[in-house]
């Protein structure tokens, strides 16, 4: 008799459990890669984003105007980060060609390895997009960025207004070989070449503590200079923490490059000079508007423009 009820719980038992499963809403399994991913619509498109480092504020802001456009368009993005690594890029790029992506974006390292990526896609019949930093070599469909040789002239004019005619300025250069770093300087020494005495031009790759250490040594042989240019915000703001550690905040006039949230902060705060705005949102959103023209049979200008302004 125990044993005939027993079977008859566990029997009950048994058939609760099957029905409470039956009534569960299905999962939706997560990417446990690491990349970034994003998509919407029917999917009918899929874009690689190749960014040379997520390691600073502006590309980060570059990938989520890119995504956000993505999402609008009813198109995949896939985005991966080159880690500031020339052969990681490259290898990067092969791992899209591989996954059967329809168009890649490059946002280069360095604007002559970057030919070897390019070549990578162009050679499986990708059409390559470059953005913000160009491409010496390859096949590109069209590259979107902000005019670089503008935007130093932009900065070069500013420092002119504060420090006055022949004054005693610094340069922190971007990565050497960028496309970038050359156009901003280019555009800077138009303007300061006759105006401005240019005492030193180093580079600090776009990096932060680099931008600091470059300038710590840069006010013990020139403790005189007035204006510093930065390649980007980044430097800029590294320059800054030197300059103020040296007591110096009031009389060296620092300005950067990208309008990043701490440069704008620093402005508003009347630490840093100015910066000038590149508008990273719109570069990745205009980015990945131009694949898709293409990938539906579009034509699209050699070069697309995004509009600079001075922040001060």
């Amino acid at each position: 008799m125990i044993m005939k009820k027993l079977l008859m719980l566990v029997t009950l038992l048994m058939l609760a459990f099957v029905t409470a499963c039956s009534m569960e809403s299905p999962t939706n399994n997560s990417n446990s890669n690491g990349e970034s991913t994003a998509s919407s619509g029917d999917g009918e498109f899929t874009i690689g984003f190749s960014i040379s480092t997520l390691n600073n504020p502006f590309f980060v802001t570059l990938q989520e105007g890119a995504e956000a456009q993505a999402e609008e368009l009813g198109v995949n993005l896939v985005v991966l980060d080159a880690q500031d690594d020339d052969a990681k890029q490259v290898s990067d790029v092969e791992d899209l060609v591989q996954r059967g992506v329809d168009a890649i974006l490059i946002n280069p390292t360095d604007s002559a390895s970057v030919a070897a990526a390019v070549e990578v896609a162009n050679s499986a019949g990708i059409p390559v997009i470059t953005v913000d930093r160009a491409a010496e070599s390859g096949e590109i469909v069209t590259h979107i960025a902000s005019d670089n040789i503008a935007g130093g002239e932009l900065a070069a004019e500013l420092l002119v207004e504060l420090a006055g005619d022949g004054a005693k300025v610094a340069e922190l250069e971007g990565i050497p070989g960028s496309s970038a770093a050359r156009e901003r300087g280019a555009g800077f020494h138009n303007v300061a070449e006759g105006t401005l005495d240019v005492v030193s031009s180093q580079t600090a790759n776009f990096d932060r503590s680099e931008g600091l250490n470059v300038m710590e040594n840069i006010l013990q042989s020139n403790p005189d200079i007035v204006g510093v240019f930065a390649h980007n915000d980044e430097m800029a703001l590294g320059a800054l923490e030197a300059i103020e550690a040296a007591g110096k905040g009031d009389e060296i006039f620092v300005i950067g490059f990208d309008a990043t949230d701490d440069a704008v902060a620093a402005v508003e705060a009347g630490r840093l000079a100015g910066t000038v705005a590149q508008q990273p949102t719109l570069i990745g959103s205009s980015a990945v508007e131009a694949a898709l023209k293409v990938l539906n049979g579009e034509t699209v200008e050699e070069s697309i423009p995004v509009e600079l302004e001075l922040v001060k």
